[in-house]
């Protein structure tokens, strides 16, 4: 491989297994956190995250992504200057959005609560308020590294935010429980997440003053600064139709907090419908949202290594790196999907069931959600990676486009299977299925279009597909010997996991849908 093709690899895995970390200390943080708060606490909490995450969205998706595609294409020319005069001018846009955010936010609480259906929910996003201005300014700092090609400031910033959560957030939502009931608690642990992005934004400040000397040695052509106007405007061009696209499922999160209760309350009381959204939301949407982790790292990788190669016009590695991208997300989704939805029900029993806030009953429902859900991850990872090469390609308005389609979609058919009571929330994972596969297919049109490459089915889709079979057969066989006894065994159940791993990466090896340069340094051994 050549040197821009092994950093690529190597970004995906670093930013991949901080990813995965952060991932998996998330959901572990959720079984206390519902232990302290309960069900009716956890549904505040998911009441005001969509929410939040909408705002976060809509202040700093896209400018991350257009200061990491510019910085690459002013280094690759060797324009020191104007990539740290970019950085400057992202800087201070993010800095004023993030606190217009901020303020937006803490003053539209009351609305914010009665459009969720809880008042409860009112402190809970006053709370979360700082974390917009914090997660704001440490976007420019991330896009400025990730332009550079340095992700380890990004994977440590992630693991500060996580950790942080469990340190700061866990007795914040335990004292608050105490005080003032379950609305307390979760706007307890909502404060605690606002700590630890500040924590996270003072570690990124200090690693870039570190880092500056190094950023100053590289080498400067002569070339002339562009204006910050310039700089500004090109940003905004560039981030705009970015930040319009990730809105877009952060919108559909925040339509379905606002959507699902009240649709189900037609037909359940209030507490019940709360409880349902609870389970999917806090249970089923968390552990989902542990392997795309892998996904996202994938894209935020692919964006600055296919912008370089775009401004070169280099399309045999455009072409090498969308494939391997494409490939990567394959790796990650199949067995992903497949392994969650096998292991649905023993993995909620084991996580949540010993909490004793959720009945067996509460389980069961988020077992058959999980089964359904998982599958999304398969088709979010692919999404994720088109959309990352796309925006590589300057295409940036296609991805926005097609995942608006598809949520369009995924609004039309929640309303229409979750207002019948023999569906209920069950329908939410379909709409969801439909919305991703639907926003696909033209994402995969247009990146073989425009980066020039014909699609290797067989690479995406058929060397993958084979080895999470084989994966597959030995976990079913499993279930069928254990049956009931894997619900509460950890143990059966981390040899079923570890199994199914070893079975998919061996096949996976074997296929050649995992290559031996993927592979980290120390598993490669020696070249003979």
């Amino acid at each position: 491989m050549t040197k821009p093709q092994k950093s690529l690899v190597g970004g995906i895995s670093i930013l991949g297994i901080a990813g995965l970390i952060c991932k998996a200390v998330g959901v572990l943080y959720k079984i206390p956190l519902a232990g302290a708060i309960g069900p009716e606490g956890m549904a505040v909490y998911h009441q005001v995250f969509p929410t939040y995450n909408l705002m976060l969205t809509i202040s700093s998706a896209g400018i991350p992504v257009a200061i990491s595609r510019m910085i690459s294409g002013f280094l690759v020319r060797d324009d020191r200057r104007s990539a740290h005069a970019t950085f400057n001018v992202a800087l201070l846009l993010l800095g004023v959005v993030g606190m217009l955010g901020m303020l937006a936010m803490v003053g539209a609480s009351p609305f914010l609560a009665r459009a969720s259906g809880s008042r409860d929910a009112q402190l809970g996003f006053i709370m979360i308020a700082p974390s917009l201005f914090f997660v704001c300014v440490m976007s420019a700092f991330r896009g400025f590294m990730q332009g550079r090609r340095r992700m380890v400031p990004t994977a440590i910033s992630q693991l500060i935010e996580q950790v942080g959560k469990v340190a700061v957030a866990l007795p914040l939502a335990a004292w608050g429980m105490a005080r003032g009931g379950f609305a307390m608690g979760a706007a307890g642990a909502l404060l605690g997440t606002s700590i630890a992005e500040a924590v996270a934004l003072v570690y990124m400040m200090a690693d870039e003053r570190r880092q500056k000397p190094a950023f100053d040695a590289l080498p400067q052509a002569e070339l002339p600064l562009p204006r910050r106007r310039a700089l500004a405007r090109e940003l905004t061009w560039i981030s705009v139709p970015i930040t319009i696209g990730a809105c877009i499922v952060p919108l559909a999160g925040a339509v379905d907090s606002f959507m699902l209760i009240n649709l189900m309350s037609d037909y359940l009381p209030i507490m019940q419908a709360r409880i349902s959204f609870g389970v999917y939301t806090g249970l089923v949407l968390t552990l989902i949202n542990v392997p795309t982790a892998l996904a996202m790292a994938t894209a935020a990788n692919l964006v600055p290594a296919i912008s370089a190669a775009f401004e070169q016009k280099e399309y045999g590695a455009i072409a090498h790196d969308a494939s391997a991208g494409l490939r990567v997300a394959s790796v990650i989704g199949f067995p992903s999907a497949v392994g969650m939805s096998l292991l649905a029900e023993p993995i909620l029993f084991l996580l949540f069931g010993g909490s004793g806030k959720y009945s067996a009953a509460d389980l069961q429902i988020g077992a058959r959600l999980l089964e359904i859900s998982s599958l999304t991850i398969l088709l979010f990872t692919q999404v994720q990676a088109t959309s990352g090469i796309l925006q590589g390609l300057h295409k940036q308005r296609i991805p926005m486009i097609t995942l608006a389609i598809g949520v369009a979609l995924k609004v039309l058919v929640n309303y229409t299977l979750v207002r019948i009571p023999e569906v209920g929330i069950s329908g939410a994972p379909y709409a969801s299925l439909i919305c991703y596969a639907v926003s696909l297919a033209p994402n995969l049109y247009y990146v073989a279009r425009y980066a020039r490459m014909r699609i290797r089915w067989d690479e995406v889709l058929v060397k993958p597909a084979a080895a999470t079979i084989a994966m597959a057969l030995p976990v079913l066989l499993m279930r069928q010997m254990w049956g009931e006894r894997l619900n509460t065994s950890w143990t059966l159940l981390g040899v079923a996991v570890l199994t199914a791993a070893a079975v998919f990466f061996v096949a996976a090896f074997a296929v050649g849908a995992i290559r031996r340069s993927d592979l980290p340094k120390f598993l490669k051994g020696k070249k003979k």
